[in-house]
């Protein structure tokens, strides 16, 4: 029997959870959304990937169990953990919660010891990535749909097949669009035990990828910006205190015509940036610290020259 499965998306339950440096929402996409897209799609099998919570998996698990239309797709737990340095770790098939704050190697032994299946996300981004350390985990997300950069995802498919780590896919789903842009296919029976039996086993193929859209991403952007605003405020005042000015400008700007082509403008121009500064942190050895920093002045410099 083959399963087809989304391995990260998130939902309304991801919010308030993702810590200090990032804003408090994150995902406004409801249960009932989640699992009405993930079934016209024809998904079998829904992992529930919510930072640093298990959060929202009972609440969908429940949804389904109350509706019979849902009875051919099986909801799973499982858990996106940030770690001490602030990147991100999932957790498959867990049943207590992890938290945040661990070192890689704790976390990993508490997946083991919940017999939970680990993988790394986004393992070469440019924010939140394991990195190196990602071959400490059973499985490695070599394509991630928000991985705009592209080469992100070229590095984390060197990677894999380097250290001959299983391959996988993950939409890392925020908004509800972009649910299931990536399928994977597992060789197994629909209950847990299996599928985290066949995936521990390399039972599992990359079925389906897509990258997630400009107005997809911008539409992700608009539900924080619009919902964070006091928080980003005052990281910007911590962080950023010569630039409040320049904050407050474009925030107005953006209150008059949230739609303006200026703001497309402005995602053409990070995307540009995001891709020469990906080149040079991933395949020219350049260390991405300035990124995790959130060094502005450096970003800059690299994304010129």
């Amino acid at each position: 029997m083959e399963v087809k499965a989304e391995l990260h998306s998130h939902n309304q339950f991801s919010n308030f959870h993702l810590g200090n440096d990032e804003t408090p929402y994150d995902c406004n996409v409801t249960i009932r959304e989640q699992l009405e897209r993930a079934n016209d799609l024809g998904l079998q099998a829904l992992f529930v990937t919510n930072h640093n919570t298990l959060d929202g998996y009972s609440n969908l698990l429940q949804y389904k169990n109350d509706h019979y239309k849902f009875k051919k797709i099986q909801i799973y737990p499982a858990e996106e953990i940030s770690i001490d340095s602030g990147a991100h770790v999932l957790a498959y098939g867990i049943h207590k919660e992890i938290k945040s704050g661990l070192s890689i190697e704790e976390v990993i032994d508490e997946i083991k010891t919940q017999n939970g299946i680990s993988s790394a996300p986004h393992p070469f981004s440019l924010i939140d990535a394991l990195r190196e350390k990602a071959k400490q985990c059973d499985m490695i997300e070599v394509f991630n749909s928000n991985n705009i950069d592209v080469i992100s995802n070229v590095k984390a498919t060197q990677f894999a097949m380097e250290y001959n780590k299983i391959k996988v896919a993950g939409s890392d789903s925020h908004v509800l669009s972009t649910i299931g842009r990536c399928v994977n296919v597992i060789e197994s029976e629909n209950k847990l035990d299996d599928v985290l039996y066949a995936m521990r086993h390399n039972k599992i193929k990359i079925h389906q990828t897509g990258y997630a859209l400009q107005n997809e991403i911008m539409e992700h952007m608009k539900y924080k910006v619009n919902n964070s605003k006091n928080y980003i405020f005052e990281y910007v005042q911590e962080h950023f205190p010569n630039f409040v000015w320049a904050f407050k400008l474009l925030y107005k700007l953006y209150n008059l015509d949230q739609n303006s082509y200026l703001w497309s403008l402005f995602y053409k121009i990070a995307v540009y940036y995001m891709k020469r500064i990906s080149n040079k942190i991933n395949f020219q050895n350049i260390d991405g610290e300035f990124m995790t920093n959130r060094n502005l002045f450096t970003m800059f410099k690299m994304g010129l020259w």
